[in-house]
């Protein structure tokens, strides 16, 4: 970006971040006021970009979120507030203003900070007194900027001493140390500590010098006691805040435990008399985890327990981008989990993220055609599960293929004037280091190959050009993704050698010297595809990350969304992006996505209610997908536990069969004797109702659901439909809000030669059968119904709702958070919503063509296979028990846990 225009962008930027909704003539009446004034030579094309960039970016805005809070607290921030000078807080929102947040969010994000403020204890009070809260955001929407407002307010209100524990590797205990020197220290706290000549950086440059927080870490090492004691002041002589960014780590902890006691602990006393707040960046990784590294794992929670009481007053927050949080599903009972130290028995708070967050609803839900391109060509070269020592002696099309995309991406952002912006890519294959290391030397060569024969026929006419296989691809490329982002051919073929030149492939691991250090290329830019593995796959940001390329195949739910580097702001860029993946990690990660996001509703609707962090703590335990963080966390080898979850509201389908002979006749069978018993309850198959997703059997009695259930040859990996506790729910519901049912036999609306028909049930007419692709499955005799986890399809949940029902429904979801389509888009309504308005139990009947993914029926016959709809409970929610053992562990993510879980990246 040009000077003038720069100075253009930052004068007309402070205005509008004092108006809550600028219009477009009003953004466009300041730009021609300040060219007329500083006689700026910013040309009439150049203005007008810069105006509908700011309409764009002041078109964003941000809602509050939902809170939950213990019945007893005294409220004191508003009568505090007469008293409290908001120094650091009008710091950080000039730092704010210039980063080019809108009015509306920094709005939002002073209202959100002062709420959690207002839930920790009043610094001035009197001890003893201790606070515990949580925050939930989402995977790299802004929680750092949260809790870095957070922890002005706090020292503006006086808390005099602040720790920031930022994950548990130094790339990202870095990265948080700079930015909490830009947002509160204000100074370059590599110089400060190591008694260079100090610079003053982000809010240090409209400082009062005479105050300044003390900060005893600094952006290139951790504490260690030496370095803190050469600071020289003990905190009872703090005249302001003081402030350690840390690693979660067990001897990290242990010096700086011992290094307060020695120096700091109030006179003839064992603790410390200063307020403090902790922040516990990422609270749910580092957890309890009885198997894999349950005593390292353990003694970093005891030591914070430790910190904490080792100050007479002390508020811990703990920050988590998943509801799943280890805090309420790892203990053994719910009255253990209320009774943990680090519970957050205070209060809890939900981020709603900014209407421009490029988050896993567009990734996954939304855009998921757009976006995500399934990886199917690796298993020759680089096989999802691979030992330590794997050879890697190519790469992928797949991979090369997103290099390309990279490359070509990196060209249209030139075309539109983004001129020395980050790009990055990332490349996540393996959790080994010397396989990273492998592949990033193939990329490499790859690279310098791409960029010969963009140096020797870029120039050319595209024409000549076309006939260098190399040059050939990347058109290829940009024909089929980006033939529609405004620029031709010609263009981007001129702009190519521009945008590869900067491009290099680095390692990221704990033993690589490859870094991400984007701070050293604030002016030129950082252009940079990384490899890495774990050191990639929490907290760390990439800056203007266009293009990931994810090979791994676990299911876990904490790990498959902190992976998910690719979530965040693309300002004028998120067209561009693009992620492979395997198609069943897509699956997963929709899943997923869904999951999380009814959990944030409820505690939502849990807020209307007053409802309590208790209750949600419980309401967590209860959710169906507990299941797999509980069986990660808990199962040792031979193991049994048991999970007891809650059905009402729940939608449960058997995505895994038994692929036997004998299995898929019995159940073909058990479908078959279900309409026979309809029939004897006055339901006959014939009088069923056509309906869009198939045949539609309405107010049928329970017990014939019961039988088919319970005959069912249920596949001991498909643990939601377990026989016994589906029925055991049921029958507990069946004279009242589960006695009559819905029940559908799905049939497609459109046939053609490949349509397998089935009239075996006696239908009114013949059912198409659905088209499924079998996924992946480790045993042959197994049969996982679809890579993507799903049996039924979207939308399906609305079936047997009345009309107005289902526009109660869509309403709902149209006034909700959760909806952040603002682009005039169609939606693509949640089935939740449906199922939050249903009345009746729905029991689907599927009957499936599944064919196998390299072609060929599984079967001439028809594949059953069935899901149920569970209406919300009017009852007390009485969870039923599931047994998790060893079988279901290996049929659901035990391969990848044994590689992932056992030493991390293996560094």
């Amino acid at each position: 970006m040009s000077d003038n225009l720069n100075d253009l962008t930052t004068a007309v930027e402070v205005f509008l971040a004092r108006e809550q909704n600028p219009t477009p003539e009003r953004i466009r009446e300041l730009i021609r006021s300040f060219r007329v004034i500083d006689t700026c030579s910013v040309d009439d094309a150049a203005a007008e970009r810069l105006a509908r960039d700011f309409e764009v970016r002041h078109g964003v805005t941000m809602t509050i979120g939902a809170m939950l809070t213990e019945r007893e607290f005294e409220p004191w921030l508003e009568s505090a507030r007469v008293s409290i000078n908001p120094y650091y807080w009008d710091r950080y929102k000039k730092l704010l203003v210039e980063k080019r947040f809108t009015g509306q969010v920094i709005a939002t994000l002073d209202n959100v900070t002062d709420r959690i403020l207002g839930l920790l204890e009043n610094p001035a009070k009197v001890g003893p007194w201790d606070r515990r809260g949580m925050v939930v955001g989402h995977v790299q929407s802004g929680k750092t900027a949260n809790y870095t407002g957070l922890i002005c307010k706090a020292a503006d209100a006086g808390y005099r001493l602040i720790v920031v524990i930022a994950g548990i590797h130094n790339n990202l205990r870095n990265q948080t140390q700079l930015r909490i020197d830009e947002g509160f220290v204000g100074r370059d706290s590599a110089r400060l500590l190591s008694k260079r000549d100090d610079r003053f950086v982000g809010v240090g440059r409209w400082s009062d010098k005479t105050r300044r927080p003390v900060t005893f870490t600094n952006s290139v090492r951790d504490f260690n006691k030496a370095m803190a004691t050469g600071v020289g002041i003990p905190l009872q002589n703090l005249r302001e805040p003081a402030v350690f960014v840390i690693k979660k780590n067990p001897n990290t902890l242990k010096y700086l435990l011992e290094w307060l006691r020695e120096h700091s602990a109030t006179q003839g006393g064992r603790t410390v008399d200063a307020p403090l707040l902790l922040i516990d960046d990422e609270a749910d990784n580092a957890s309890i985890n009885i198997k894999y590294g349950k005593d390292e794992v353990s003694r970093i929670n005891g030591q914070i327990r430790d910190l904490l009481r080792l100050f007479e007053r002390s508020c811990y927050v703990g920050y988590t981008a998943t509801p799943f949080a280890n805090i309420f599903i790892d203990p053994d009972t719910d009255d253990e989990m209320l009774g943990e130290d680090l519970f957050p028995r205070s209060f809890i708070v939900s981020l709603d993220p900014p209407t421009n967050y490029f988050g896993a609803r567009r990734v996954f839900l939304d855009d998921a055609e757009t976006i995500i391109r399934h990886i199917d060509d690796n298993e020759d070269i680089l096989p999802l599960k691979h030992p330590i020592n794997t050879e890697v002696v190519a790469l992928p099309r797949s991979l090369v293929d997103a290099m390309r995309t990279f490359v070509v991406a990196r060209a249209i952002r030139l075309a539109r004037r983004h001129n020395n912006p980050h790009c990055s890519m990332l490349v996540n294959a393996s959790r080994f280091v010397d396989v990273q290391r492998q592949i990033r030397n193939e990329i490499h060569n790859r690279l310098e190959c791409i960029r010969q024969s963009v140096q020797v026929c870029g120039a050319l006419p595209p024409e000549r050009a076309l006939e260098d296989p190399e040059i050939s691809a990347l058109h290829r490329i940009w024909q089929d993704e980006f033939s529609g982002a405004g620029f031709d051919w010609h263009i981007i073929q001129a702009l190519l050698h521009e945008a590869i030149s900067p491009v290099k492939a680095v390692e990221v691991n704990s033993r690589s010297s490859g870094t991400l250090n984007y701070k050293d290329y604030e002016n030129t830019g950082l252009n940079v595809i990384a490899v890495g593995g774990f050191s990639l796959s929490r907290g760390l940001t990439l800056e203007g990350l266009m293009v990931s390329y994810f090979l791994r195949n676990s299911m876990m739910y904490d790990t498959l969304m902190q992976m998910g580097r690719w979530f965040g702001y693309r300002p004028d860029y998120d067209d561009l992006c693009r992620v492979w993946m395997p198609e069943e990690a897509e699956g997963w990660y929709s899943h997923i996505s869904d999951s999380i996001e009814e959990l944030r509703e409820e505690l939502r609707r849990m807020e209307e209610a007053s409802a309590t962090p208790e209750d949600f703590g419980l309401k967590v335990r209860s959710h169906p997908d507990t299941l797999i963080v509980t069986a990660r966390n808990k199962m040792g080898s031979g193991e049994r536990i048991e999970v007891r979850i809650g059905l009402g509201n729940r939608f449960v389908e058997t995505a895994m069969l038994k692929g036997d002979r004998g299995s898929l006749e019995a159940n073909r069978s058990a479908a078959r004797r279900l309409v026979d018993r309809l029939a004897e309850y006055g339901k006959p198959a014939r009088g069923a109702k056509q309906v869009p997703s198939g045949w539609l059997l309405a107010d049928a009695p329970v017990d014939p659901v019961l039988d088919f259930i319970s005959e069912f040859r249920n596949h001991p990996g498909s643990m939601l439909t377990d026989p016994g506790p589906v029925t055991e729910y049921i029958k507990a519901r069946r004279d009242g809000e589960l006695a009559t049912w819905d029940i559908l036999f799905t049939s497609t609306i459109r046939k053609d030669e490949e349509t397998l028909v089935d009239n075996s049930l006696g239908l009114p007419r013949p059912i198409n059968c659905q088209q499924r692709t079998a996924g992946k499955s480790d045993d042959p005799r197994d049969l996982l119904v679809s890579n993507n986890q799903r049996v039924g399809s979207r939308g399906v949940e609305k079936t047997g709702l009345s009309k107005e029902e289902i526009e109660t429904a869509e309403r709902k979801y149209r006034e909700s958070p959760s909806n952040s389509r603002s682009d005039g888009k169609a939606l693509n309504y949640p089935d939740r919503y449906y199922r939050a308005e249903r009345k009746r139990p729905l029991l689907i009947i599927h009957l499936l063509n599944v064919t196998r993914e390299k072609g060929g029926k599984l079967s001439d016959k028809p594949v059953t296979a069935w899901s149920i709809s569970f209406p919300e409970t009017r009852l007390k929610e009485a969870r039923v028990g599931y047994i998790v053992d060893t079988t279901w562990l290996r049929e659901n993510g035990r391969a990848e846990l044994e590689e992932d879980e056992i030493g991390g990246d293996n560094e």
